[in-house]
This record gives C-alpha cells, sequence and structure tokens, in this order.
C-alpha cells in the first residue's frame, strides 16, 4: 500500500502550537467525564521534571573530582549568580534561587521545543504571559513587605513639579504593568516566530524533494539555510532565556533600592 506522502506537509505552520489531548480517559461512572492530559500539560511536567533531575544529577555525590556534568551545572549557576550580584546586590542573594528556578525553566522550555516532533511551552501566550503576571505579584508583594506605602515612590520622579503628579503617576503605574507583561510577550513573540519560519522552510524543502529529482537538487540552499536558521534558534533560546532574567533582576532591584543604584 503506498503512503500519501503529502500528508506529511503541514499546510498551516501555526498547527504546531495547538493545545490538544495527549492522553485522556473517559469515565461514563462519573456522567461521561474526560481525564485528559494535553500536549502542554505533558510538556510542562517535563521541563519541570528535567530542571529538578539536572539540579539532582549535578549535586556530584561528595566526588572531589567533578564530572562534565556537574562543571556545566556550576556554570551556570555561577553565571546566574553573578547577573543576581550585578543587577540587584550583593546585599541580596537571597533573591538567587528564584531567579535561578525562572532562568532554568525558561532555558529547558526553550531547548525542548527545539526537538523535532515536540512542543515549545514557551511558544504558548497563557504560560508567558502567565508567568509574568506571577513575578509582578510577588515583585510587588516584596516591595510593599520592604518599603510599605514609600513603593509607591517609585511612580513619582524625583524633582517632579506636585502639577503633575497625577498624571505621572498613571503614567509610571501603566509603564510598570506594562514592562511585566511585556516580559512575557517578548519570550512568546521570538519562540512563535522563530519556529513559524523554521516551519516553513522544512515544508518548502519537503516539498521540492516530493516534486522529483530535478527539484531536489534545488533544495540545497533551502537546506543550508534551514540548518544556519536551527542555529539562530538555539541561539535565540539562550539569549531570551538570558533577557528576561535579566530584566527580571532589574525589576527585583526597582522595588527594593527604589530610585538607589544596587549596593
Amino acid at each position: 500500500m503506498l503512503l500519501n506522502t503529502a500528508n506529511f506537509l503541514v499546510n498551516n505552520p501555526l498547527e504546531q502550537f495547538e493545545i490538544n489531548d495527549f492522553v485522556f480517559l473517559l469515565a461514563p461512572i462519573f456522567g461521561f467525564t474526560k481525564l485528559s492530559l494535553t500536549n502542554i500539560g505533558f510538556y510542562l511536567i517535563l521541563v519541570v521534571s528535567i530542571v529538578l533531575a539536572m539540579n539532582l544529577l549535578a549535586s556530584n555525590h561528595y566526588s572531589l573530582i567533578p564530572s562534565r556534568w556537574s562543571i556545566s551545572q556550576e556554570s551556570i549557576y555561577n553565571s546566574v549568580l553573578n547577573l543576581v550580584r550585578t543587577s540587584i546586590g550583593p546585599k541580596y542573594e537571597i533573591y538567587f534561587p528564584v531567579v535561578y528556578s525562572v532562568f532554568t525553566f525558561i532555558l529547558i522550555g526553550n531547548l525542548v521545543g527545539l526537538i523535532p516532533y515536540s512542543y515549545t511551552v514557551t511558544s504558548q501566550l497563557i504560560v508567558c504571559v502567565g508567568l509574568s503576571f506571577a513575578l509582578l505579584l510577588g515583585v510587588t508583594i516584596l516591595g510593599l513587605h520592604r518599603h510599605g506605602l514609600a513603593l509607591f515612590s517609585l511612580f513619582i520622579p524625583t524633582g517632579t513639579p506636585l502639577g503633575l503628579v497625577p498624571v505621572l503617576v498613571l503614567l509610571e503605574l501603566l509603564s510598570y504593568l506594562s514592562r511585566f507583561f511585556s516580559l512575557g510577550i517578548r519570550l512568546f513573540a521570538n519562540m512563535v516566530a522563530g519556529h513559524v519560519l523554521l516551519k516553513i522552510v522544512s515544508t518548502s524543502i519537503w516539498g521540492l524533494v516530493l516534486a522529483g529529482p530535478a527539484f531536489a537538487t534545488l533544495s540545497v540552499l533551502p537546506l543550508l539555510l534551514m540548518t544556519a536558521l536551527a542555529a539562530l534558534e538555539l541561539l535565540v533560546a539562550l539569549l531570551q532565556a538570558y533577557v528576561f532574567t535579566i530584566l527580571f533582576c532589574s525589576y527585583i532591584n526597582d522595588v527594593i533600592n527604589l530610585h538607589t543604584p544596587p549596593r
């Protein structure tokens, strides 16, 4: 029996972001209740499991000679720790665990999405904006805990005339809220754009291969382009995790030190 190879072509590059049932269970005894685990739920569990496994494997089991895995984890650890010290201040290393957790979650989520036929959890707007909203609440509560109502001085630039205070407070409040949501939107947009471009190029290459030997030779150039795009997407995955983390650190610094630089 011949297979219709045209079925392997993806007509819509956005199909890869659809949320579908990964596994499900029908329970007719409970009124035909459907218990399901979607693909995004499965990959969220997978990403968290990988993050936990990475840190457990990096313990080196008290060996004097570190393994390669331990060295790689220590490099990530030190990089994020230096980022916290630079952006927030050496006195506030207490916030390192949450910053490290955010960085590793986004990094592994981005990298897992680069595996063919996998799912990119950071390409879902609800995940990215939900993470940004959680960080917004956490940072705001942190600022209120440290400064109380004095936190709202963050919305009043130094030397502002009294008549402009209401307008500037409103603008600064909108800016404060929007910059957190821009974190998630920036991550979402970069992940979606890169994966859509890779899908379009790969589908074009497969179409040329199916068109016959004469057209297959024309697929060499798009194949080179796809290889370059894959390398670029890997760089974007690393860069977006770093950008998200460094901006998160700067927002923590704002509510801790208010108008003063990190010490």
